[in-house]
């Protein structure tokens, strides 16, 4: 475990803010199973469990289990097919998720399609948003199968994209080289009459070298072609909006965040949408500060404590704002590839990797929430005794 040094001072109350454990326990579970370790050994601790996330899958569920109401409705796949996907409600506020709708974990096990694939349910999921009277929306991108950059999404709220004999083009970013005229004119005027803020962990322009189809496209089966046919694709819807839409359909091409889950990110800038970092929003709209304000100790983590969880993942921004707050900060995580003097800088005072506990990798992965507990009765020992 990184950082041999224990806490002089025995907390009182605790506050679990922990993201997922991917492909292992989801935020609530993680939380769950701290819990209980830590009461093992103290049995009367006060403990407030607040599930995070950053903007990815899993975001919709940790705004549930801070209080929000799960509305669900029944939208288009990313290959077209109905699903029933999930929104968060609470007080004029939603949260949306657009892998509810679009991400990976709506294609069939070994299923990609990477020019094909549509953000038109993550259209619906927003539009059905708007229906409930949402006043803000908070929508989250992250964990997509497509690279339309948004104009799945963009045509369910009611715009137009036609190819050269004024037929639709065909879905998703392949279908985009077609692209004749663009036509935003009929989008759901609701849309000026609200707030909202994209939700992001990654700061992506929409095409080039660091864009959607070079950085991702490959993780959603995209070969060497497919990233430059869609690299291709999305630049030339982007000057088709330009042409219809003005110089700010350029400049939100090449603005932090139009890169962001295929490019829906630069769908919702053309919308009007704000670009935060998700997991910012996120402990906003989950209550994160009066949590903190009354915790001794807070226990973030997730999955892989890695380079990339410094880059605007949940447990690095629970950690920058606990540290702000003059509150320490311990981490669990299920394999650590970060050295001590790293973690020490982002505000982590220790980190406990499941790996500790139990060497054999598969067998963390398959029982993950006996080893946290035990994990989490070691944090008990160092710092609540």
């Amino acid at each position: 475990m990184a950082d041999a040094a224990v806490s002089d001072t025995k907390a009182q109350r605790v506050l679990v803010a922990a993201d997922k454990f991917k492909g292992s326990l989801t935020a609530v579970e993680v939380a769950e199973r701290v819990t209980a370790g830590l009461r093992r050994v103290v049995p009367d601790l006060e403990v407030e469990a607040l599930p995070v996330a950053d903007g990815g899958d899993g975001t919709v569920a940790a705004a549930v289990a801070a209080g929000f109401e799960r509305r669900e409705v029944r939208v288009a796949g990313p290959l077209g097919d109905e699903v029933t996907a999930a929104f968060a409600l609470r007080d004029g506020t939603a949260v949306v998720e657009m892998a509810e709708a679009s991400g990976l974990q709506r294609l069939p096990a070994g299923v990609f399609a990477p020019l094909t694939a549509s953000t038109y349910g993550s259209g619906e999921l927003l539009r059905a948003a708007l229906d409930a009277g949402a006043r803000t929306i908070v929508f989250g991108v992250g964990g997509s199968a497509t690279t339309d950059g948004g104009a799945g999404m963009l045509s369910a709220l009611g715009a137009r994209f036609l190819g050269a004999q004024g037929e639709p083009v065909p879905p998703g970013g392949g279908g985009l080289a077609d692209l004749a005229t663009a036509d935003l004119s009929s989008l759901d005027p609701r849309l000026t009459e609200i707030e909202l803020v994209l939700a992001s962990d990654v700061d992506n322009p929409l095409t080039g070298p660091k864009g959607a189809p070079a950085v991702y496209g490959p993780q959603k089966g995209a070969s060497p072609d497919d990233v430059a046919a869609l690299d291709a694709a999305l630049a030339h819807f982007a000057k088709v909006l330009e042409e219809s839409a003005g110089s700010k359909a350029a400049e939100y091409a090449a603005s932090p965040g139009a890169g962001a889950a295929g490019g829906i990110g630069y769908g919702a800038l053309l919308l009007g949408a704000r670009f935060r970092p998700g997991i910012e929003v996120m402990l906003d709209v989950l209550g994160f500060a009066p949590a903190l304000e009354r915790a001794d100790l807070v226990i973030t983590g997730e999955g892989s404590l890695d380079e990339q969880t410094l880059h605007g993942k949940a447990p690095a921004g629970v950690a920058a704002a606990a540290r702000a707050a003059d509150k320490e900060v311990v981490a669990v995580c299920g394999r650590l590839a970060l050295p001590p003097e790293t973690l020490g800088r982002a505000g982590f005072r220790r980190v406990y990797p499941l790996t500790d506990a139990e060497p054999d990798v598969a067998k963390c992965i398959a029982e993950a929430g006996p080893i946290l507990e035990r994990v989490a009765e070691r944090i008990a020992g160092d710092f609540l005794t």
